[in-house]
């Protein structure tokens, strides 16, 4: 196991530049997913890391080892790949071999590896069986027992479950982060999916437009995001964000469109008429009746709560509620943010604004 390091790093593609400078520290042992929209440059990133990609600038390390012009089969790294990538014509015990066949490892040691990763994955009745036989969750299963029997250093995941249907790809999750709990081996993991980065990392590497917005643990970027980038892309239903500005004489508020008081807990200093974005997440709403009255346009219940999506001065929230409604579309009802826990945004640079 070791440590990564990606100090600096850069890539262009001719002159278009895709990663400006990104410097990540990951620790020995932990799971970190690189996260983002597509075309951010996470995959990009994670390639560059594995030596599939040439580094334009800057310096990746893996331990103490600068890898910048090592070659990929060099650099002690396993990767999982979004396509599963097996060889048709081989078993799932072929497969999971085949890497270390390559490397001219004694039969005995392969046998043993091969089997102990079947052991873990659940794979010891498929050994036999061809890639064809399999369905996509026991194939992406294959594939991490490749992975595993390299014993590699770091193991890099490119979207591996993106192929795979809702109620398997949660059924995998857990089979990932569980595999990592067990064999502790520094895990880097790319997904656009933030239900998976909130579940499954130590550590969550958020990307836009290839530069980092923001590093920190799940909780932390859901709680406390820096800019509101993140705050829209963490969280689902995603946070709403309401222009207007900040009244903070007196009792602190905010004047939202077409005039709608909203609570704040306290303004930032000197914030006094400041032009803001209020951002409030859906769950953070109740029904009271000093709330700002909202019309209800539509309802979408999921069984364990229920979203709804309404005008609030004009424009469109989501409020998610887990008590049962009767709301019907037209309804009038009050939607109260709850104030400790509103996000304030400044309207030009997208930066935090409260502590």
């Amino acid at each position: 196991m070791a440590s990564v390091t990606i100090r600096d790093v850069k890539k262009a593609f001719g002159s278009t530049q895709v990663i400006h400078g990104v410097t990540v520290s990951i620790d020995d042992g932990e799971f970190v997913v690189l996260v983002g929209p597509s075309g951010c440059g996470k995959s990009t990133l994670l390639r560059m890391i594995a030596g599939l990609e040439n580094i334009t600038g800057g310096e990746i390390r893996i331990g103490e080892r600068v890898v910048n012009n090592v070659p990929p089969k060099e650099r002690d790294i396993a990767m999982v790949f979004q396509n599963y990538a097996l060889y048709p014509h081989m078993t799932v015990a072929a497969n999971m071999a085949f890497s270390l066949k390559l490397r001219g490892a004694p039969k005995a040691e392969t046998d043993e590896r091969v089997n102990r990763a079947a052991d873990i994955l659940g794979l010891k009745p498929l050994l036999e069986r061809f890639p064809r036989q399999l369905s996509g969750g026991q194939r992406q299963r294959v594939a991490m027992g490749r992975a595993i029997v390299r014993d590699p250093q770091v193991f890099l995941f490119d979207e591996p479950l993106s192929n795979l249907d809702a109620k398997l790809r949660v059924a995998m999750r857990t089979e990932i982060k569980e595999l990592h709990q067990r064999l502790k081996t520094t895990t880097v993991y790319v997904t656009h999916d933030q239900i998976e980065a909130m579940t499954m990392a130590d550590k969550i590497v958020v990307m836009h437009d290839g530069i980092v917005e923001q590093i920190g643990t799940p909780l932390d970027l859901y709680d406390k995001p820096e800019n509101q980038f993140v705050a829209g892309f963490i969280g689902s239903p995603a946070m709403n964000f309401l222009k207007g500005q900040i009244k903070a004489n007196g009792s602190a508020g905010f004047t939202g469109p077409n005039g709608v008081r909203l609570p704040l807990q306290a303004a930032p200093t000197n914030s006094e008429g400041r032009p803001a974005v209020y951002g409030i997440r859906p769950e953070h709403f109740t029904i009271a009746d000093d709330g700002a009255e909202a019309e209800i346009v539509v309802v979408e219940p999921t069984g364990s709560e229920t979203q709804v999506f309404a005008k609030l001065g004009g424009e469109e929230v989501v409020a998610v509620f887990r008590e049962r409604h009767k709301f019907e579309p037209g309804d009038k009802v009050r939607l109260k943010p709850d104030p400790a826990l509103v996000h304030l945004f400044d309207e030009q640079t997208g930066k935090r604004l409260n502590a």
